[in-house]
């Protein structure tokens, strides 16, 4: 059985872009997935990227033409400039890493509500009524929110080095067991053919 690391940020709108693709072929090839929420401006800083406000401008005009195209390929509703981004990652971050580590609920549903909630909903992830409104709409106990803070803080922190030392630079990244690694949501049909042994 196949496992993926998957690397994103809750900041990340190519992350939102992804939706559920990830859920739906870890699904149809009985692969695992460990989420591993992290400082994606902390890592753009340790591999060689660059945040977007320090980006050169051409990049940034492309990246307002991509997002939307994107966004309207996969019908998925989406603010090019969010009322609240960029937003402090930290507390949607730790909420996953104990929803995770709780179980019983559903944390593919909970990462893709978070971000919707930054990219479609204009709500802020930073605030406690965001995270706990997302934590019960995906099955877990909305109280996660307050508990394992320090634990969420140190997986939090060592997932930015396992990243790192993977290879990692963007988000979202998934790392497979067989050694290879895409990136972004536009390489999800290619982890979807490695997974099938196509590719």
């Amino acid at each position: 059985m196949a496992h993926i690391d998957y690397f994103f940020s809750t900041l990340s709108p190519f992350a939102y872009l992804a939706g559920a693709g990830l859920e739906e072929i870890a699904a149809r090839h009985g692969a695992n997935v460990t989420y591993k929420p992290l400082d994606i401006m902390a890592l753009f800083a340790r591999t060689g990227g660059a945040a977007p406000a320090d980006r050169h401008p051409s990049r940034n005009a492309y990246r307002a033409q991509e997002l939307p195209r994107q966004a309207r390929k996969r019908g998925l509703p989406l603010n090019l400039k969010p009322a609240h981004w960029p937003t402090n990652p930290a507390p949607s971050s730790y909420a996953i890493i104990a929803a995770q580590n709780a179980g019983g609920g559903d944390v593919g549903a909970l990462v893709q509500s978070v971000l919707r909630a930054c990219w479609a909903e204009e709500r802020d992830i930073a605030e406690d009524a965001v995270v706990r409104d997302c934590l019960q709409k995906s099955g877990f106990d909305p109280a996660l929110a307050d508990r394992g803070l320090l634990s969420g803080a140190e997986t939090y922190a060592a997932n930015l080095e396992e990243a790192v030392n993977a290879g990692v630079f963007g988000a979202p990244f998934y790392v497979v067991d067989s050694g290879q690694s895409f990136w972004g949501q536009d390489r999800l049909e290619d982890l979807d053919l490695h997974l099938a042994g196509k590719l």
